[in-house]
């Protein structure tokens, strides 16, 4: 396990570096979501759906992705995203199937992980979701490199 850690952590790094090079071309937030989503999605194995959620006037809107189609509105107050935003943490979920209130988009998701986005104001204004097909994909690794590519937005 702790090589299969190393190994993920070198590819997080390699896809920082990646980032750095790309995210400051722009100021726009959105650009840097959509540059973020298309390394991350493309550059993890195991990232079955890569995209935000943004939270606008109390709703959790389906921003920038890749992979199947997602739901464009999350209900309140249900599944891991909003879980996260309510919470203001990140949120590992091992199996999906366990969560209460999961909102399968595609049924085919079966672990995932939810990281919330703050604006430079520390005001939390969307999140990152990211669906595996595999059980237990996502750790304290995932964790600790998705919220350093998440910070890079407004930075």
């Amino acid at each position: 396990m702790e090589k299969e850690n190393n190994k993920k952590a070198r590819r997080y790094e390699r896809i920082i570096t990646q980032l750095n090079e790309q995210i400051p071309k722009t100021n726009n937030p959105l650009s840097r979501m959509s540059t973020i989503i298309a390394v991350l999605h493309n550059k993890m194995d195991d990232f079955f759906w890569t995209g935000y959620y943004h939270l606008i006037e109390g709703q959790l809107l389906v921003g920038a992705y890749q992979g199947s189609l997602a739901c464009q509105i999350l209900k309140k107050d249900v599944g891991v995203c909003w879980a996260a935003i309510n919470r203001g943490e990140i949120v590992i979920v091992k199996d999906v199937n366990q969560f209460e209130g999961h909102i399968a988009c595609d049924g085919r998701s079966n672990s995932e992980i939810v990281i919330p986005i703050r604006n430079k104001e520390g005001e939390i204004i969307a999140c990152l979701d990211v669906d595996s097909k595999e059980l237990n994909t996502f750790d304290e690794t995932d964790a600790k490199y998705l919220e350093q590519i998440t910070n890079m937005i407004y930075s």
